[in-house]
Formats: structure tokens, C-alpha cells, sequence
């Protein structure tokens, strides 16, 4: 059988200040794993390391070639990963505080991360 999904979680974030769409995209992770209690894993799955699981996180924002994978996928803390990236999200115009940022563009992030486990192990 292989994977198949278990949950699917959003989440969203922002950079106020300069722009950074890697922050508001870490933010947007950020939030949508602290949303999640994954207790069927355990409970139902008797899965005893959430390493087992697989995480496809899917990132919507502005510029998503501007993005840093890697550090997106450190802010989920378990199991193989993936990322994908679309453009999405919204840019604004915000205030420019030189000492929070650089630029005065707000930026936002969606993400959506799908967790699968394989049922064959």
C-alpha cells in the first residue's frame, strides 16, 4: 500500500518588516504544527517514532523562488520531508523600519502540510 495521508494542517505567517518571505514561510509551518496533535500515530498507528512519518509541506506566497527550503523544512520537527513551492500568498505595503528590516512590504505565507505514514511497516 505505502504512504497514505493521515492529516492535512494550515497554517499561516508573516514578516512585517523587510519582506522575507523564508520567515513568513517558517512562521506559516510554525503555525500549522502547533495546531496538530498527532495522537493517532501512537494511539491507533502504534507508530513509536515519529520519525516514520512523512511530512509534504506545500508553501503559497509571493516570489517562491526566493525562498530557503532548507530552513523552512527545520521548522518541522519530525520525520522525512518534503517541500513544495507556489506562488500565493499576498504582499502589502507596510511601514519602514529600518531597525526591524529592510523594505516596508509585508509579506504573507499559507502553508499546508500533509502528514502520511506507510501502513506496510
Amino acid at each position: 500500500m505505502g504512504l497514505k495521508r493521515y492529516i492535512v494542517e494550515f497554517g499561516t505567517g508573516a514578516d512585517l518588516h523587510g519582506g522575507d518571505v523564508t520567515k513568513a514561510a517558517c512562521r506559516a509551518v510554525r503555525d500549522a504544527v502547533s495546531r496538530s496533535c498527532l495522537c493517532g500515530l501512537v494511539d491507533i498507528f502504534a507508530i513509536d517514532d515519529p520519525d516514520k512519518m512523512h511530512v509534504a509541506v506545500k508553501i503559497g506566497c509571493p516570489d517562491p523562488g526566493r525562498l530557503a527550503g532548507d530552513e523552512i523544512l527545520r521548522a518541522v520537527p519530525f520525520g522525512t520531508k518534503t517541500l513544495e513551492a507556489t506562488q500565493g500568498g499576498l504582499a502589502v505595503r507596510g511601514l519602514d523600519l529600518p531597525a526591524l528590516g529592510t523594505g516596508d512590504t509585508i509579506v504573507i505565507a499559507v502553508a499546508a502540510l500533509t502528514v502520511s505514514i506507510d501502513v506496510d511497516s
